[in-house]
This record gives structure tokens, C-alpha cells and sequence, in this order.
């Protein structure tokens, strides 16, 4: 399973959306978007949104911290 969280380092909803994902035992690529500008214009791209958390999990986009799709995404 590919997942990648876009982030920033303040963002109180990334955090939650990280320890989730960690809590449930799955790795995944953190995009520091604050620090990388090409990454966060790709994020943009992909979500059509500025806001963060976007996680995407093997293609399908979930913008912010939604704990029952990232469950349906990952069938935990």
C-alpha cells in the first residue's frame, strides 16, 4: 500500500493524521510542503486544495484528517 501524507510541521490535523497511521502499524512518505515548493504545487495538483493534511493512499485523495475513509482506504 503506497501512502503519502502532505504536511507542515505546525499543523495540528497532520499530526492526528500521522500517530493514525503510525498507531495502525502503516508506513508511509511524509511531504513536508512548507520546505518544498514543487511538492506543495503537486499537492495542490493532485487534491485541488491548499489546505493540509492531504494523505493519499494508493492514488484515492483524502483531504484533511478523515479517519473513516483513511479506514475504508486501508480496510482497517
Amino acid at each position: 500500500m503506497d501512502i503519502t501524507v502532505y504536511s507542515t510541521p505546525t499543523c495540528p490535523y497532520c499530526k492526528l493524521a500521522k500517530q493514525y497511521l503510525s498507531a495502525k502499524g502503516f508506513a508511509y512518505t511524509e511531504v513536508d510542503v512548507s520546505q518544498d515548493e514543487a511538492e506543495a504545487q503537486k499537492m495542490v495538483e493532485v487534491s485541488g486544495q491548499m489546505g493540509v493534511p492531504v494523505v493519499v493512499i494508493d492514488g484515492e485523495v483524502i483531504v484533511g484528517f478523515d479517519k473513516k475513509r483513511i479506514d475504508v482506504l486501508t480496510g482497517k
